[in-house]
């Protein structure tokens, strides 16, 4: 492993230093191995293991690629690792959206599109007068997803993106259990739309905090 991780280093180092570019072909296999000074096992092994991170891509019958580097790639690594969490670490996923979410909110007041503050109002709109918990759940991911791409910060969307999989099934059990979520949740919603179609980051940025420590809320009285 420590032969491994000296060629994944020299790969990095490579990447960092602009020698090989997003969208760049490694050079052969036998090539880069004399290069670096690795066995091709060592290499092959590195490859590996920087494609299972979105690093590297291998292309059968082509070659190795760098990727776009572009961070929704990069960050899948870390959706995947977050998937393992455990139930008992819910509440900790829902203190780091209550970090991040508001300060994407306030980013999408400023820089959000008009044509995409009216694709919000729309997502809201679709909402049935008496949507079932899966509607209302999906609803509601959208709605947060569309803020955080509106943020204009593609790192900030990517780890809210990442976060939003281990709170989903506590969004389900809280509109399941408590009578008002369903109207609760929405009037949230449109507050928090309407702070962003009228420009006002502070206000956005307090609303989103307002909703998601709701969540938070009720979520430490029922564990």
């Amino acid at each position: 492993m420590a032969v491994t991780d000296t060629a994944i280093d020299r790969i990095k180092d490579m990447i960092l230093k602009g020698e090989l570019a997003p969208g760049a072909r490694l050079p052969k296999e036998a090539d880069l191995a004399e290069r670096l000074g690795l066995s091709r096992n060592s290499l092959r092994e590195a490859v590996r293991a920087l494609a299972l991170i979105n690093v590297l891509d291998v292309r059968q019958g082509d070659g190795t690629y760098v990727t776009s580097l572009e961070p929704r790639l990069l960050l899948d690594a870390l959706s995947f690792v977050v998937d393992f969490h455990r139930d008992d670490t819910v509440l900790q996923f829902f203190e780091v959206r209550r970090i991040l979410e508001p300060a994407a909110t306030a980013k999408a007041a400023v820089n959000m599109t008009d044509t995409g503050i009216d694709e919000l109002r729309k997502i809201l709109d679709a909402l049935p007068e008496n949507p079932t918990v899966e509607q209302l759940v999906a609803n509601d991911l959208e709605f947060h997803q569309r803020i955080a791409e509106g943020s204009g910060n593609a790192v900030l969307c990517s780890l809210i993106e990442s976060l939003s999989g281990p709170t989903t099934r506590a969004r389900i059990w809280r509109g399941l259990t408590q009578s008002n979520a369903p109207s609760k949740t929405l009037d949230q919603h449109y507050a928090i739309y309407g702070a962003i179609a009228a420009r006002q980051p502070e206000v956005a940025q307090a609303w989103a905090t307002v909703h998601i420590a709701d969540v938070e809320s009720w979520l430490r009285q029922a564990l």
